[in-house]
C-alpha cells in the first residue's frame, strides 16, 4: 500500500492545513539558524525550501522522485536529488548546516542516517531538526500500540521514535537554548561532540 507520505498532492493538502494551524511557525524556527551551505535531508515536496534565510545555498535530497518534482516548483534554484539519509552522495565536511523537517520518522536506519549527517557536516556545522517524537507515559504507549498500522497508512512514518535520544547516541550535543518542545513536536539545534 502506498501511504499518504508517498502521495505528494495528498501530503501537501494535509500539510497546508497543518501550516495554518501552527506548523508554519515551527518551520520558520527550523530555518532561522541555518547558515552557509545547507542540506535539507528528506525535503519531500519542498515546503521548507523557500523559507531559508538570504545568504544560504540550499540542496535538497529525498527518496521520492514524485515529491521532488513538486519541490522543484517551490525552489527552482535549489539542487535536488533522489537519495536516502543513510547514503548521502556528498563529500565529508561539505555542509555548514543540515536540516530535517518531519522526515526522520521515515528513515529506515536512523543510526546510519545520523552518521551520514555527521559525516557531511563541517567540523563546527549544525544539525537543525524539526521532528515529532514519542510522548512519555500513556500517550507514548498509545503511540506504540498504533505504530504498525500508522506506519502502513502513512507510508513509513514511525510516530513513536525517540529522535532526541538517537541524536545524542550519534555523537551530537543538543543545544538546550535552541530546543523548543510542545506536545510531540521538537525543534532543536545539535552540534558534533
Amino acid at each position: 500500500m502506498r501511504g499518504v507520505e508517498r502521495i505528494p498532492w495528498l501530503y501537501d493538502t494535509g500539510m497546508a492545513v497543518c501550516e495554518r494551524l501552527g506548523m508554519g511557525r515551527w518551520r520558520q524556527a527550523l530555518v532561522d539558524g541555518a547558515r552557509g551551505r545547507v542540506l535539507e535531508v528528506g525535503c519531500g515536496t519542498g515546503r521548507t525550501l523557500p523559507l531559508y534565510p538570504a545568504g544560504t545555498t540550499v540542496w535538497g535530497i529525498d527518496p521520492d522522485a514524485a515529491a521532488l518534482r513538486r519541490a522543484r516548483r517551490r525552489a527552482p534554484q535549489a539542487p535536488l536529488c533522489v537519495g536516502r539519509a543513510e547514503a548521502l552522495p556528498f563529500p565529508a565536511g561539505h555542509f555548514d548546516t543540515v536540516t530535517t523537517s518531519l522526515s526522520f520518522c521515515s528513515v529506515g536506519d536512523v543510526a546510519a542516517g545520523l552518521a551520514e549527517i555527521r559525516r557531511v557536516l563541517d567540523g563546527d556545522g549544525v544539525l537543525r531538526m524539526l521532528e515529532h517524537v514519542r510522548s512519555p507515559g500513556l500517550a507514548g504507549r498509545i503511540q506504540d500500540r498504533i505504530q504498525p498500522a500508522w506506519t502502513t497508512l502513512s507510508g513509513g512514518c514511525h510516530l513513536n521514535r525517540d529522535t532526541e535520544a538517537a541524536v545524542r547516541a550519534a555523537g551530537f550535543r543538543i543545544d538546550d537554548a535552541s530546543r523548543q518542545a510542545r506536545g510531540v513536536m521538537r525543534c532543536f539545534a545539535a552540534y558534533k561532540v
